[in-house]
């Protein structure tokens, strides 16, 4: 009994430092009006404030913005990123919070 407490406790514990290890994301989206491209259909995802530029991005990737919301979880909604499509580095520095422009 008093080794299956322990184990329990280490993996738990274990659990609990990796939580506080990954980072939290504070996305938020923009709902994307009529005109929007297809791949924009509903929304489009930003990373960290409201701020113009994250707002040209979203423009850019084809959103015509009509309001701010949580992002959706639901398969069913077409999601573009703010990032673009094929900037896989600006990604992977958003996920890992790097500033790749200092």
């Amino acid at each position: 009994m008093r080794k299956l407490t322990k184990t329990l406790f280490l993996f738990f514990f274990a659990f609990f430092m990796i939580g506080l290890y990954v980072p939290l994301n504070a996305d938020g989206c923009y709902l994307c009006g009529s005109g929007s491209s297809p791949n924009c259909k509903d929304y489009c995802r930003y990373s960290g404030k409201d701020t113009q530029e994250n707002r040209k991005k979203c423009e850019q990737a084809g959103c015509r913005i009509s309001g701010t919301s949580s992002c959706p979880q639901a398969a069913n909604y077409k999601v573009c990123n703010a990032f673009g499509e094929g900037n896989y580095l600006e990604r992977i520095a958003h996920f890992y919070k790097v500033n790749l422009f200092r």
